[in-house]
């Protein structure tokens, strides 16, 4: 197994206070392979990945996002992307409306999943 390099104690900071300016009371957070994610009826909603930070989006916002310089695919191993998540923007990151923007999408769309038992 690879080893991952920890995400940056300022980054799970400014993560932990986005979520909490943001979330909804059905938004959870947990641990995912020893980085911070945020859950909503079981499914990921966003979380962060060594200095990465990747949203699940819907279809279409998903190809607005990689239409943004810097946003890719999240691929937790290489050439292994998961779906409909993608890496934000290193530049929307820092942002606080940009960033608020997208979580809401990612909200919005991970609350019109099924829950998981």
């Amino acid at each position: 197994m690879p080893k991952f390099a920890k995400s940056p104690p300022e980054l799970i900071a400014r993560f932990v206070a986005a979520l909490g300016r943001t979330a909804a009371p059905d938004v959870t957070q947990r641990q995912m392979f020893g980085y911070p994610c945020a859950w909503i009826g079981g499914n990921m909603l966003t979380g962060l990945f060594a200095e990465q930070w990747w949203v699940r989006v819907s279809e279409a916002d998903r190809d607005a996002l990689l239409a943004l310089p810097g946003a890719h695919p999240f691929e937790p191993m290489p050439g292994r992307a998961m779906g409909r998540y993608v890496v934000l923007p290193p530049d929307i990151t820092v942002r606080d409306a940009d960033l608020a923007a997208w979580l809401a999408r990612s909200i919005d769309f991970t609350r019109s999943l099924p829950a998981k038992r």
